[in-house]
């Protein structure tokens, strides 16, 4: 072909719209990480509930935690592989970003597991354990949510996040066995209300 031969208009046009579609392949989907963690808060949060109720202390018993993690774990997977997929290909500055809130989400939860059991050897009794382990992981995620809505300017993903941290300084308040169903209901219904609405938002746009 000439090089000094004009590009044909539709040529234009499609080298355009690849770029365009690669551009919404390597940002952050809200859907997806609005979708996991609202079922991982809605299925964690109601089953501990629910084994708290017959629970002489109130609060979740071994069943109930082991299900909370096993499904927080499976939304922290997704997070970060979701992530590293988004940043996949990108260099410089946006490819450090995004790796740097990538760690910071195992950084974060590393640490709140520190915090809990710090609090158990303190000899906290278990509502007051709950209270601290439910709090300190909620203000994780809700903290990360709002920073990954500053980076990628995600309004809804900044909002949602907030959201988080204010269902559970709500829940704290609440006597237990009802934080729980505040976290799942409030927690995981609302995350899950903004999946669906970031899936209407981008189907319309």
């Amino acid at each position: 072909m000439d090089d000094d031969a004009p590009l044909d208009p539709r040529a234009g046009l499609a080298i355009v719209a690849a770029q365009q579609r690669r551009v919404r392949e390597s940002s952050v989907d809200d859907r997806i990480l609005f979708g996991v963690w609202g079922l991982a808060w809605l299925v964690g949060y109601g089953v501990q509930w629910w084994t708290a109720t017959t629970s002489p202390t109130r609060t979740a018993t071994g069943r109930g935690g082991l299900v909370f993690a096993a499904v927080a774990v499976a939304a922290l997977v997704v997070t970060l592989l979701h992530v590293a997929r988004a940043t996949h290909g990108v260099a410089g500055t946006s490819r450090q970003v995004g790796m740097m809130y990538g760690w910071a989400w195992s950084v974060g939860f590393v640490g709140q597991g520190l915090i809990v059991a710090g609090v158990v050897r303190a000899g906290a009794d278990a509502v007051v354990i709950a209270i601290v382990a439910n709090g300190v992981a909620c203000l994780v995620v809700g903290l990360l949510y709002m920073a990954g809505g500053a980076l990628w300017q995600e309004l809804s993903m900044y909002l949602i996040g907030a959201w988080m941290i204010v269902t559970a300084a709500a829940a704290s308040l609440v006597d237990m066995p009802g934080g729980y169903l505040v976290m799942s209901l409030a927690g995981g219904g609302g995350m899950l209300v903004a999946a669906g609405l970031a899936a209407l938002r981008r189907r319309r746009a």
